[in-house]
């Protein structure tokens, strides 16, 4: 699998380059914000030359200094004072200039960056609605995510700040370098070759690390389109006990992004230390060709060399500073090759033809051959032929896979006839009236069709809004309430939905959760009927859209169709043939082509494929059955709201139970103590970055004595001043070697420790969240989208911090104790003054920003969080949103999610940057301070020119690191909030059902075939206003096949919720074989269950791999007799070994792309039957089945049950599915207040005398009526 993930290619991902940065940028510049960027960048390069202005300052107080000392020079104590005085002052004037545009520059490159990073996540969110359906299909949700969340997070943060104090930093260095060329062009252009040397470095490095990167992105796509899958599935993976499985499976491409980014270690090492040692060694050759210019009268006094000297020791600080920002750069570079790759991929459907006369015409389909993207060696249709004549009603019928729902996604446009790539076989032509559909115009065109999905999708919104949704394009889009109000109730009554939606507490304002979870299968379905006719569409496609509908509610909301389509043209896909049996017409598919077709009654006469699979459906002979409508008492009767419909309240567990506080965060030292201490096996790299920090930290204090004695190295002549210099030369350039190799130990070792303590990191993320109960899932907070969106950008911030880039807050850390030590040793009066003066505005300014920027971060968390949620849940309703033509719906409401975000970003940034910008330019105020006191002092001759330089220059350095250190306040702010984050999943949740994730346990504890006892259950969540069960009593004997039968909604599938523990009862017990279930290990209880649920999961990887999902002994000999025999059980064997590939078929990100619904199904009901269960679970486990799979694989059910080595329990609306079972219980509404309850029970016989519900219920689905 790792070797696959190596060998990967990212189909979408672009060549990355600076000019990408630019683009970026461009995306900044849009709507006028081209003159914010270029006011940032005017005041931000003005901000940059204060620092250099200053040089020429000190350079002339030198020289009077120089002056004053110099006996018999005519200069006097109060004229030596009142210069002094003059060059503080104009100190101070420097930092009122340094602070106000500081903090101009500050606030407009915040606002580009939120301005790009919102225009760039819209314009790839717009570009993937573009895209055909071949290449979404071959993109997973997580890989979206990662791009909007974390990708985009890195690039915004490179814009940010980042870039301010890049041009900052650049007009410093021009500057600098101005005022150098102006005192000594030769001296500058020595001291410059230092440069070109990391230039020449950097060209080396830094394509790597940029290319490395990449891959290192890559690889974290993987991970995250698997945690995008298992979140997204979660029911299906605790289900399948298959926590550890997938976890290791996300381990392993975990590891391989972390063996990935190692390899940036030694070259991120020489890339720091090429860096630091050309910085230093130019000191050494502007100290030493600077003294030999003096001696040789080149240079006049030392206020050049000086002036010189500060000029090049400012752009050696600042190329120190510059490299935080190129690495953001950097890394941004990298990331927007993921933007890039689909933006420009982006295609624009030309404008067709809009003739609202051909929506009433034919669809004819000729000769049509066609294979998908994602499999081009399997041919689905097959030279099909077939007329959907306008008007009326065709149906297709067929076993599962044989082209059915593919005729539907031609009919969509979701793809296109003509061959995309080389080895894909397609042909043919369809027709709408004359007119080839590829002319339509394809929004236009599918606003005309109603569809309702096999798999129907809600949005996490009201009901309301669901159903408004299917009013775009049509002529009531723009209606007033009171309109839509009207039409909506009219869709939802039509298709039997307004009963359960008026018992919801909040009715039509109800939310339904992600994907519609707080809704039943048939009460989502129902919906999605209400949302594809509420346009009043002229054609209509309806994929098995009553196969989650309970037979009362089958059969009205049936009749519902049946008015609403006449005078439409009407597409029915079923596999309920009792639903199609009043179709003007009937295609019978197999493999792929027309093999019959004909009216109900012709079908049956020629006795060919149709006969055979009604046949195959028919129920046993209803005795004394008379032909009647259901009478009105049952089929008004009022369904419940399905046990899982609630909405959670603020406050409130899933169960009832008031939802834990939210606890008060560790603080930083805490957090990070903990990551530390756990990664404590890497300690010798732990001691690398410290001693690097410590080195690296004490080289500034180092270079201010050096600097000290290098003014008093002009005091002397002759051979004395020529070997002083050589030999404070030659310690210079010891100083540059000793730095060099100190960064060395910091590249590798931080980056290295980064890849460990963040892989680690984010591998105990992912196993803390999947060892949460159910309900946490089902929290708004934490749908799949935000969960993501948690993991990736979470484990991006650790890693800024424990990277490279967070190394330098250390080094400043040591850099300032290094300059208080030695500020204190050669002058404690200077040092107490500045220090103690000037600190405490320093770092009061600094905690504020930190303050400010720990709630911006939290706020930005939680806003994005809503954003990227949004636009997971788009991306994976991709068909919903090109059905209902709602990409503009789905873009505008993400452009205002995106927009109120910037705001509130813009309304905290403009009091963090006042504050940053106080704290990056009060270091001239210590500066201008420790001019006019050391100016005193050396008029007192209290001090002498080394020990003020010493003190001077510690100042200086003292101060700039400390700006460095708190100009990491946002990166501080954001580890520690995701520290924080990832230590609170830790925490237990209320209703926590487990400890950790674990591979399941062996069963054989327990009883063969065990029983099942439902004592007093009784279920009710907060939010509602009346109970699911109150005091329910039901018995399962031992073996017995069992089914459950009623409305949906009246609580069926949550039994089987709480027989498999997603949730538990709030009062009553649970036998399973004698024993109470909640006193059962839970791995070990689900790993005697097999649930087949009504919506089948399948996962990335091979056929084999899904198959085996969650097996104790998946390798063992005896599996693959297992799995081929629970294959042919599930009737799915011939496709798979159909397949070039066999087992070994990879499904891809999408399985739903590459199989049919049917053979989903199938697949799934093949991984319980391996398992070999103690008790089997069916929810609808065959209602996607075609008539002859489901016969047979009912009789393969049937035989397990004659065995009595297994205990069956079926949920199923298709009444010829449970007929031969033990016991049948009809649930149905019990007295008010009281929730559901069992109506009746007993075999189908029995039930049938009786002339109950379960009569009338075989009466609708009769077919030979």
């Amino acid at each position: 699998m790792v070797a696959d993930l190596a060998n990967s290619k990212d189909e979408t991902a672009k060549p990355a380059s600076l000019g990408s940065y630019v683009r970026i940028l461009s995306y900044g510049a849009s709507h006028r914000g081209i003159y914010i960027m270029i006011l940032g960048l005017v005041c931000a390069m003005a901000s940059g030359i204060a620092l250099p202005l200053m040089n020429i300052v000190f350079g002339q107080l030198v020289g009077n200094f120089n002056e004053y000392f110099i006996p018999g020079s005519g200069v006097t104590e109060q004229s030596f004072k009142s210069s002094v005085d003059k060059d503080s002052l104009y100190i101070v004037y420097l930092f009122v200039g340094k602070f106000v545009l500081t903090y101009i520059s500050m606030i407009c490159f915040r606002l580009t960056s939120l301005r790009a990073s919102g225009a760039l996540r819209l314009e790839y969110t717009q570009a993937l609605f573009s895209l055909p359906m071949s290449k979404i299909d071959e993109m997973s949700v997580g890989t979206v995510t990662h791009a909007i969340t974390a990708l985009s997070n890195t690039i915004q943060q490179s814009v940010s700040d980042r870039l301010a104090i890049l041009f900052q930093s650049l007009a410093l260095l021009i500057a600098a370098y101005a005022i150098a060329f102006r005192y000594s062009w030769a001296l500058t252009l020595v001291v410059s070759s230092a440069i070109v040397f990391v230039i020449l470095g950097f060209s080396l490095t830094m394509p790597f690390l940029v290319k490395t990167q990449q891959n290192v992105d890559k690889a974290d796509e993987k991970h995250a389109a698997l945690a995008a899958e298992v979140f997204g599935s979660i029911r299906t993976v605790f289900a399948l006990g298959a926590e550890q499985t997938l976890f290791e499976k996300y381990t392993r491409w975990v590891e391989e992004a972390r063996k990935r980014g190692l390899r940036m270690s030694l070259v991120g090492g020489i890339h720091l230390a090429l860096l630091f040692f050309a910085m230093y060694v130019s000191f050494s050759l502007a100290f030493w060709f600077g003294l030999k210019l003096y001696r040789e009268g080149h240079i006049a006094n030392i206020n050049t060399v000086i002036t010189v000297f500060f000029s090049v020791l400012l752009v050696v600080t600042i190329l120190g500073g510059i490299a935080g920002p190129l690495m953001a750069i950097s890394k941004a570079i990298s990331a927007s090759g993921a933007f890039f790759g689909v933006i420009d991929s982006k295609r624009d459907d030309p404008p067709g033809i809009r003739d609202p006369e051909l929506s009433h015409a034919d669809i004819v389909f000729q000769n049509v051959t066609f294979s998908y993207p994602t499999r081009p060696e399997m041919t689905v249709l097959k030279g099909f032929h077939a007329t959907f004549e306008r008007n009326k009603t065709t149906a297709l019928v067929g076993p599962s896979g044989s082209g059915k729902s593919t005729v539907v996604a031609m009919i969509e446009r979701w793809y296109q006839l003509q061959a995309e790539e080389e080895e894909e076989v397609r042909s043919g032509h369809i027709y709408v009236g004359a007119h080839n559909i590829n002319d339509l115009d394809v929004k236009w065109w599918r606003s005309q069709i109603g569809l309702v999905q096999q798999e129907p999708f809600l949005f996490n919104d009201t009901i309301y809004n669901n159903v408004a949704f299917g009013l775009i394009g049509s002529q009531w889009e723009n209606d007033v309430g009171a309109v839509k109000m009207e039409l909506i109730t009219a869709a939802c009554k039509q298709a039997f939905a307004d009963e359960f939606i008026d018992r919801l507490p909040m009715g039509y304002s109800t939310t339904v959760g992600e994907g519609g979870i707080t809704l039943s299968g048939g009460q989502r379905q129902r919906i999605a009927i209400a949302r594809s006719i509420v346009s009043q569409p002229q054609i209509l496609i309806l994929d098995e859209a009553t196969s989650s509908i309970d037979i009362q509610g089958e059969k009205i909301v049936q009749a519902a169709l049946d008015r609403v389509s006449k005078d439409r043209t009407t597409i029915m896909i079923a596999h309920r043939l009792s639903t199609v049996r009043r179709a003007d017409k009937i295609i019978v598919m197999k493999d792929g082509q027309n093999f019959e077709e004909g009216s109900h009654q012709e079908l049956i006469l020629k006795e060919g494929i149709y006969h055979n699979l009604v046949h195959a459906q028919k129920l046993a002979p209803l005795t004394d059955m008379v032909d009647a409508d259901v009478p009105n008492s049952i089929s008004s009767q009022k369904e419940e709201v399905a046990a899982h419909d609630y909405i959670i309240k603020e406050g409130r567990d899933q169960n009832g139970q008031d939802s834990p506080k939210p606890e008060k965060g560790f603080g930083f030292f805490h957090s990070f103590g903990v990551l530390i201490y756990e990664n404590r096996s890497h300690w010798f790299l732990y001691a690398l970055t410290l001693i690097g920090a410590v080195g690296a930290g004490s080289g500034f204090s180092l270079q201010s004595w050096l600097f000290a004695r290098l003014v008093q190295v002009f005091q002397f002549t002759g051979e004395k001043l020529v070997s002083a210099a050589n030999f404070w030369a030659l310690m210079f350039f010891i100083l540059a070697l000793a730095m060099g190799t100190f960064y060395f130990m910091l590249g590798f070792s931080s980056n290295s420790i980064s890849m460990f303590v963040v892989s680690n990191a984010r591998m105990d993320y992912f196993y803390n969240l999947l060892s949460k109960p159910v309900s946490y899932y089902d929290r708004e907070e934490n749908s799949s989208g935000s969960l993501i969106s948690r993991l990736s950008t979470d484990s991006k911030q650790l890693q800024e911090m424990f990277g490279p880039t967070g190394v330098f807050p250390l080094i400043s850390i040591f850099n300032i104790i290094g300059c208080v030590a030695i500020s204190f040793a050669f002058g404690w009066k200077l040092a107490a003054v500045s220090f103690f003066a000037a600190m405490p505005f320093l770092f009061f300014s600094a905690f504020m920003r930190i303050r400010y920027e720990v709630k911006f971060e939290t706020q930005n968390a939680a806003v994005y969080a809503d954003s990227s949620k949004f636009a997971t849940e788009a991306v994976r309703a991709f068909r919903t949103v090109t059905a209902l033509t709602m990409e503009d719906t789905i873009l505008e409401r993400y452009s205002n999610l995106l927009e109120d975000q910037r705001q509130k970003a813009i309304r905290k940034a403009w009091y963090a940057t006042l504050v940053f910008a106080f704290s990056d330019s009060v270091e001239l105020c210590a500066m201008a301070l420790a001019f006019w006191y050391g100016g005193q002092l050396l008029a007192s001759h209290e001090y002498d020119p080394v020990a003020f330089f010493v003190v001077y220059i510690a100042i200086i350095q003292g101060g700039q690191s400390a700006g460095q250190f708190f100009s990491f306040g946002p990166n501080i702010a954001q580890a520690k909030a995701s520290a924080n984050r990832i230590l609170a999943a830790r925490r237990p949740t209320a209703g926590q059902l487990q400890d950790v994730p674990t591979g399941p346990l062996s069963s054989s504890e327990y009883t063969p075939s065990p029983s099942i006892d439902f004592q007093n259950i009784s279920f009710q969540y907060s939010s509602r206003g009346v109970p699911t069960f109150v005091n329910l009593n039901l018995s399962i004997e031992s073996g017995q096949f069992v089914a459950f039968v009623g409305p949906s909604g009246c609580g069926k599938s949550t039994l089987i919720s709480l027989l498999e523990r997603f949730y538990d009862c709030t009062q009553g017990t649970i036998l399973f074989g004698g024993r109470d279930i909640r006193s059962i290990e839970l791995s070990s209880y689900r790993n005697a269950l097999s649930l087949v649920a009504q919506e089948p999961k399948l996962f990335e990887g091979t056929i084999r791999e899904n198959l085996l999902l969650g097996l104790e002994a998946p390798n063992d000999p005896n599996t693959e007799d297992k799995m081929i025999q629970a294959c042919k059980d599930a009737e799915i064997y011939d496709f798979i070994v159909s397949l070039p590939d066999g087992f070994l078929t990879e499904l891809g990100v999408n399985a739903q792309a590459s199989l049919s619904g049917g053979q989903k199904q199938r697949l799934c009901i093949a991984r319980a039957l391996i398992r070999k269960p103690l008790l089997l679970l069916l929810d609808e486990a065959t209602s996607s089945l075609d008539s002859q799979s489901e016969s047979l694989v009912q009789s393969a059910m049937e035989r397990l049950a004659s065995k009595r080595n297994m205990t069956i329990i079926a949920v199923a609306h298709r009444l010829a599915t449970i007929q031969k079972a033990d016991a049948i219980f009809v649930f149905g509404e019990g007295p008010t207040g009281q929730g559901s309850r069992v109506l009746e029970s007993g075999t189908h016989h029995e039930l049938l005398r009786r002339k109950g519900p379960y009569w009338q219920m075989c009466q609708a689905q009769a077919l030979d009526r």
